[in-house]
């Protein structure tokens, strides 16, 4: 009851104006809680910039959903964010050396889910 794991999945340029598609779920072990689906409000070049802006588009949920239930007066010993992407695992637990030049522009995105998930928020 102490854990919450969100699922995170993203669908890579299958819009029409080629923009990815973002889904996820939150369950404390049964069910689904809470869930979102949406296009992604920018364009992305490759999957792994997709998961990552995914990621980020989802964190606003998740962080909200922490701090509402501690409001509520229940503890969360841990807040669990998990993906199918390699690439992007690589780039979230081992920062910009695991990936190349071409995901620069990303870099924003990057560090704001890098701070999240580490907890500075």
């Amino acid at each position: 009851m102490n854990i919450l794991k969100w699922y995170v999945d993203v669908s890579f340029a299958v819009h029409p104006d080629f923009k990815s598609h973002t889904g996820g779920v939150l369950t404390m072990g049964h069910g689904a809680l809470i869930s979102m689906s949406r296009q992604q409000k920018l364009k992305t070049r490759n999957a792994c910039e997709a998961e990552l802006v995914g990621a980020d588009d989802m964190s606003i949920l998740i962080l909200w959903t922490k701090l509402f239930l501690e409001e509520l007066g229940y503890t969360i010993d841990r807040n669990i964010l998990k993906q199918d992407n390699k690439a992007t695992i690589l780039l979230e637990t081992n920062g910009r050396k695991s990936v190349g030049k071409r995901n620069r522009a990303i870099n924003v995105r990057y560090f704001f889910l890098l701070i999240k998930l580490q907890g500075g928020m």
